[in-house]
Order: C-alpha cells, then structure tokens, then sequence
C-alpha cells in the first residue's frame, strides 16, 4: 500500500501545492523579518471560522515566535496571495466521491 500511496498522482499534486504554498509563506516571512511558522500562524489567526490556534513548542524561544504571531498584520495582497496558493481545486473535493460511484462519472 505503501508503494501505491507514494505513487499516486493526486499525491504528487498535494506534494506540489505544498511546496508552492511554503514558497509564498517564505517570502511573506522575509518581508517580515520572522519565521515561517509565524506567518502561518498569522494567516491562520486571519481566517475567519478560525478563532484560536494550538501551537506546540519545545524551546523557549518557539513559543515566543509562536506568540508573536498573534501581534503581525498580514496585507489584504498577503492573505489574497496564500489564499490563491493553498486554494483547493473543486476536482479535489468531489474526487473521493467520484471514486465510489462508477456512474455519477457516465
């Protein structure tokens, strides 16, 4: 299964978005001069069903670049950019669905 799972083209497609997604969450974090993770952080503090986040830290210093997230104010051409990358395609979404019932494809 393992094989199968590694293999497989929408998994490569994840994979792909991914990476594009951490490309633009590098560049955000540039421009801010903070970690990436702040600025996932930050753009999950700015959506709108999300009210609170859990964050894990080992050191010290993880947990006060964790909590600093809180305080950094993405731009609407920021939040539009992320938005746009880590946007799911509509196939995606029904693709689970469309794999168990043969006929809805007909």
């Amino acid at each position: 299964m393992r094989i199968a799972i590694r293999s497989s083209p929408s998994l490569r497609a994840d994979r792909e978005r991914g990476f594009a997604i951490l490309d633009v969450l590098r560049e955000i974090a540039e421009a801010h001069k903070t970690p990436v993770s702040s600025i996932a952080l930050a753009w999950l503090l700015h959506q709108p069903a999300v009210i609170s986040v859990i964050v894990g830290a080992k050191r010290s210093n993880q947990l006060a670049e964790n909590l600093a997230a809180a305080d950094i104010q993405l731009t609407v051409d920021e939040l539009a950019r992320l938005d746009e990358v880590s946007r799911v395609p509509e196939e995606y979404l029904t693709w689970e669905f469309l794999q168990e019932d043969d006929s809805i494809r007909r």
